[in-house]
């Protein structure tokens, strides 16, 4: 099989059986997005869903967050991972949105990136999610589902695995298919227990044919 018949089968699979994959963060603007972002960090999107609606109710744009304290905006987030850290992001991120992009969330990574919290990672999520720019966000989800799937030849670095798939799968489908990697990663190619007999791609997948 080579890797353009890989990729254009798994494209095939994903379209039938999610064909309007959405994030799973719930937000209702881009900055409020961008904190649910920060915050899922190493966390699970339904722990942060739990805490965001409270967040985003006291803090509805960047310049109400650049004037709190660290000690009431821990109050919000204090049973997620990290607490400590991502308050100082949140409030960081919020004044320098203020101070240097007039409250207005950048469209562009290199930007998105100059806010404190935000990596690669977070960057790409936010023009994918919000512009649907073909922006592929690397977690440890697409990270694992990639390389078992053969979609990269055993990338080292998420860089690398998105250098890859945005070689590889079309553009306007770029934006979709950060959604198909992370949900199937998810729930079905679990880092520890992958539900091989669950998944419709196991004729493609590279790892399930090695062990077969």
């Amino acid at each position: 099989m080579t890797i353009k018949q890989r990729y254009e089968g798994i494209i095939s699979v994903f379209k039938e059986i999610m064909p309007e994959p959405k994030t799973e963060l719930h937000y209702d603007t881009p900055f409020h997005l961008l904190l649910a972002v920060i915050l899922s960090a190493q966390c699970t999107d339904k722990r942060i869903n739990m805490v965001t609606p409270a967040l985003f109710e006291r803090f509805p744009d960047p310049e109400s967050l650049a004037a709190a304290s660290e000690e009431e905006v821990f109050e919000y987030i204090k049973s997620v991972t990290f607490p400590n850290n991502k308050t100082r992001h949140l409030i960081k991120a919020a004044r320098v949105l203020t101070d240097e992009f007039g409250g207005e969330m950048p469209t562009d990574i290199d930007n998105l990136m100059k806010l404190p919290g935000v990596g690669r990672k977070t960057a790409n999520v936010m023009l994918s999610v919000v512009w649907n720019k073909a922006a592929m966000a690397v977690d440890t989800h697409v990270f694992r589902v990639s390389n078992r799937l053969g979609l990269t030849n055993n990338s080292k670095t998420p860089l690398e695995t998105e250098k890859t798939l945005v070689k590889y799968i079309p553009e306007d489908l770029i934006s979709t298919a950060h959604h198909w990697l992370i949900l199937h990663g998810r729930y079905v190619c679990k880092a520890r227990k992958p539900e091989c007999l669950e998944c419709r791609l196991t004729q493609y997948c590279k790892m399930y044919n090695k062990k077969s």
